[in-house]
């Protein structure tokens, strides 16, 4: 079978050393202005991509329609990508008792903690890597507890055509507003979904102007209230929910950042290169958001990220 041609990304991002651009990131970026149309646009972001983790949030709709008890911070962690700190442990192993569930029932892969302080600790103790740990495991939590709550299978929870997934499934095309292009196997073994750059956008921005009480309102309000369980210590998208208060924030894996506004703006990146040291995505993200006359000033420092030479700032990535 042919492979389709690669999207044609355009240059979001450069990065400079000693006042010569040393190299550029590449990617798409869309945002969305508070009555939904879009106002912001740069590549090709009709085009199916992954939104990887930048998903959870719509995965999370999918839980509370399936009728998943979770409120609060276990919605949080659920909808989230946690560092693996002692609370996020404890929190999705409380989601999984809730249901009458053990670790044991999670099917994520085992994992050592992604967040640095955390990550020290473990390998100081000894212990070995536990699904429980994986960045992944309260989404993992919330999906057994949505099966629990429906009297579906649990064994099989991640299989593309298990009740859920499917639940899943219809979820992103309702919110994303079109039809889900592919489906793969994410890092944690679920099924990834492929919608375009706009239509996660259009996703998040239906969840936050949805009515008041719905479970889509529930997982943004959860997500905000609670932004140490959606990420962790130091981590960027507790950063930026914490400092800009009813902000919404999801990074997702290889380049992909979503935002949502309180005031109802959302913007969708995807760094082509997957962004390893999540240096380009949310000064990008930012970038746009400021474009649709959101004040980011709060996080106005992400709007550049220092490049260093000999220990001492010589250079910075900054938007194009």
């Amino acid at each position: 079978m042919s492979r389709p041609p690669l999207p044609e990304y355009v240059p979001l991002a450069e990065v400079t050393r000693s006042g010569m651009r040393e190299s550029v990131h590449y990617g798409a970026v869309v945002g969305l202005a508070a009555d939904g149309r879009i106002a912001h646009a740069r590549g090709p972001v009709h085009q199916p991509m992954f939104p990887r983790s930048s998903a959870k949030p719509l995965q999370a709709v999918a839980m509370l329609r399936a009728g998943a008890p979770l409120s609060g911070p276990s919605l949080a962690i659920a909808a989230g990508s946690h560092g693996g700190e002692p609370i996020h442990e404890e929190r999705a192993r409380l989601v999984l008792s809730a249901s009458g569930l053990t670790p044991d029932a999670l099917r994520c892969p085992p994992d050592i903690p992604g967040g640095s302080a955390a990550r020290r600790e473990f390998v100081r103790s000894g212990r070995e890597p536990e699904r429980l740990l994986m960045n992944c495991s309260g989404k993992h939590a919330g999906m057994l507890a949505a099966c629990v709550a429906r009297g579906w299978s649990t064994g099989d929870y991640l299989d593309p055509g298990h009740p859920f997934q499917v639940l899943v499934r219809e979820t992103t095309e309702d919110l994303c507003g079109e039809p889900v292009a592919h489906t793969a196997v994410d890092g944690c073994g679920a099924p990834q979904l492929a919608v375009s750059l706009a239509g996660l956008a259009r996703g998040l921005w239906r969840m936050r102007t949805a009515p008041e009480g719905s479970p889509e309102r529930a997982v943004l309000a959860a997500m905000s209230a609670h932004p140490e369980y959606v990420s962790g210590t130091g981590r960027v998208d507790t950063d930026l929910m914490t400092r800009m208060p009813g902000l919404v924030s999801k990074i997702g894996a290889d380049g992909v950042l979503v935002l949502s506004a309180p005031s109802g703006e959302a913007v969708a990146v995807k760094i082509s290169d997957g962004d390893a040291a999540e240096r380009a995505r949310t000064l990008v993200a930012l970038d746009a958001l400021r474009a649709l006359g959101v004040d980011v000033s709060p996080v106005g420092d992400r709007l550049r990220v220092d490049v260093y030479g000999g220990g001492a700032p010589v250079g910075e990535v900054r938007p194009l």
